[in-house]
């Protein structure tokens, strides 16, 4: 680089701060103004490394002598502030003399700008992850409220199209005698005893394939063969009822609580769709919905009541016997059927 270009190049530095090097010595020749405005303990004849006694000077020379070039960042105290300097050396020769010309440019508002969209991210990043969490909270709430198929249609849609299942099999549950459990007992108490039984049924009801559609303080229905169809609907809605009333027998022998159902169990149609627009829910209705709650008035504290559709549905495993009458709503009589699980097979489970 000739003197010509080295006062080119500092015609167009003006505003920054432009020193000259001894390459050998490392001492100042030249600064203007701005550069001493920067760092004024720095004169004509003062060595770099008092000001800078972390550069790398190794890395100066080698960069220089391999590419006439070399660049890098400091950062210091300015009158109460912090200043980021960009420092870019260039090699030159002065009558044979090796020298650098020294270009400093003040980045520290880059610097700031840098360090907010940095933080800016960070918040764009931790929000996106508290959104992903709470979506994934609002999918957890909504899945324990419908079917998967169906919330995946109202994501989708943002409506539910009302479906007809036919057939499928209703299980109806309540508990006897909970009114007086409600005035004998705390509210607290109560509330924690269903959450702990209807946990359990709905991991039950999951097991044999029976989804719970509606718990409603002491009033349990769940619903098999919805929204996949399904052959053996009457065998797991009545398996699962099974499994209920033998939960509440296990632990009624260990809490002071005394717990006991009736289910009544039918087979038919219902329809199944997503109910309001606020306070929106899941929910089926029906037939079999009007007809397994009516089995369940029919039905002795811990056993089961179905009607003639469920039985002819089950296998070998149950056992059934008429135990009477019930009115339909069109007027009509449906035979009522205690069901229960035959002893072989209920030993062998």
């Amino acid at each position: 680089m000739t003197i010509a270009a080295i006062n080119e190049q500092l015609l167009r530095a003006i505003g920054v701060g432009v020193a000259l090097l001894d390459l050998q010595s490392l001492r100042l020749r030249f600064c203007n103004d701005t550069f001493r405005g920067w760092f004024g303990e720095m004169e004509v004849g003062s060595n770099l490394l008092e000001q800078f006694q972390d550069f790398d000077t190794e890395a100066l020379r080698a960069a220089l002598e391999a590419e006439g070039r070399y660049t890098t960042e400091t950062t210091f105290r300015l009158r109460r502030r912090t200043m980021t300097v960009a420092m870019d050396f260039n090699r030159a020769l002065d009558e044979d003399e090796p020298i650098a010309v020294l270009v400093c440019q003040n980045i520290s508002r880059i610097k700031e700008l840098e360090s907010m969209i940095d933080s800016y991210s960070m918040m764009v990043e931790r929000n996106t992850r508290e959104i992903k969490r709470e979506k994934e909270q609002v999918e957890k709430l909504l899945l324990n409220m419908m079917p998967r198929s169906v919330y995946e249609e109202y994501k989708t849609f943002g409506i539910v199209t009302p479906r007809l299942y036919d057939p499928v099999s209703v299980v109806c549950l309540d508990f006897v005698g909970f009114s007086d459990m409600v005035s004998a007992h705390e509210p607290g108490v109560i509330v924690s005893e269903l959450n702990d039984i209807y946990t359990a049924f709905d991991r039950i009801g999951e097991q044999f394939g029976c989804a719970r559609i509606r718990a409603v303080g002491d009033l349990y229905i769940g619903v098999a063969g919805l929204p996949d169809p399904t052959d053996d609907h009457a065998q797991a809605a009545a398996n699962a009822a099974i499994r209920f009333m033998r939960y509440l027998n296990q632990r009624n022998g260990s809490h002071p609580i005394q717990w006991s159902c009736r289910v009544g169990i039918a087979s038919g149609a219902v329809v199944g769709s997503v109910v309001g627009v606020q306070k929106y829910i899941y929910d089926v209705f029906g037939p079999a919905v009007i007809t397994a709650s009516q089995l369940r008035y029919k039905a002795e504290p811990m056993t089961i009541s179905g009607n003639r559709a469920v039985v002819e549905r089950l296998g070998d495993e149950f056992t059934a016997a008429e135990a009477g009458s019930i009115t339909l709503s069109d007027g009509s009589e449906e035979a009522v059927f205690r069901i229960a699980a035959e002893m072989r097979a209920a030993q062998e489970r």
